[in-house]
């Protein structure tokens, strides 16, 4: 029953490439920014453990999925039945211990393992090769830090790290009482790194924390505009400590 809904979902997207005046001239470029969008909302929708949300974004990225597929089809590049043969090949290939009896001792070894499987498949010169270009720049600092750590290429524990961290404050906060503003903004950049670091020591992912910070600080200042709203106030009118008031009140719901 999967694969007839699969199917049938193909069926769609071809016939919406030939009879949709729309659908027919997009491209991968076109629809590449939607296909970002559509990730993000998923991601949106497992923060908020929305899961009907989340049935329903899976689905919209599985469509991008499709229609980046047919688009390919159309051009003779590849199919669908390619794009599925190839990550069963990969998934296959990269986990020697399920299909080839592969004895590991830990998931340490496993995540070794992938890392040493991907250079060979690729003629990768670097271990750092593979990471995407247009990545945020913090995930692109935890994906790094991650992948040498599986070579070896590590801190031996959390507090030398820690150590780290406020060894690059310091230095940030030198450069700031010197008034270098571009060595400010390497050292700064030093700051972040090492805090990055630092949460994949604890087990954090940084990409997650901020933006759970980011969403938690939008729900307050919203507190704050809906309360001044209620009294016929609006953000420009008002005050710091009026302002300061509701956002101490709005830590009692947002949190």
């Amino acid at each position: 029953m999967h694969k007839e809904k699969f199917d049938e979902l193909i069926k769609i997207m071809r016939r919406l490439r030939t009879e949709c005046s729309w659908d027919k001239v997009q491209t991968f470029d076109s629809i590449k920014a939607a296909t970002l969008e559509e990730t993000y909302e998923v991601l949106e929708a497992i923060d908020d453990k929305n899961y009907e949300e989340l049935k329903s974004e899976l689905g919209d990225l599985l469509l991008h999925i499709v229609f980046h597929s047919v688009i390919a089809e159309d051009e003779n590049l590849f199919t669908i039945n390619d794009v599925i043969d190839s990550i069963s090949q990969k998934l296959i290939r990269r986990h020697p211990h399920v299909f080839e009896n592969l004895e590991v001792e830990n998931n340490k070894e496993i995540e070794r393992n992938w890392e040493k499987i991907k250079m060979q498949e690729g003629n990768r010169k670097s271990i750092l090769d593979g990471i995407p270009k247009n990545l945020p720049e913090l995930q692109k600092a935890a994906r790094m830090q991650e992948k040498v750590s599986k070579v070896g290429f590590d801190w031996e524990n959390k507090e030398d790290v820690w150590k780290k961290v406020i060894e690059e404050i310091e230095e940030m906060h030198e450069s700031e009482v010197i008034g270098d503003k571009d060595l400010l903004e390497n050292e700064m950049g030093d700051v972040f790194f090492a805090l990055i670091n630092y949460s994949r020591f604890l087990g954090v992912n940084p990409e997650n924390a901020l933006r759970r910070t980011n969403k938690k600080f939008l729900q307050r200042f919203n507190y704050i505009e809906q309360k001044l709203g209620e009294k016929n106030k609006s953000i420009t009118n008002s005050n710091l400590q009026e302002m300061d008031k509701y956002w101490e009140e709005s830590k009692k719901y947002f949190k």
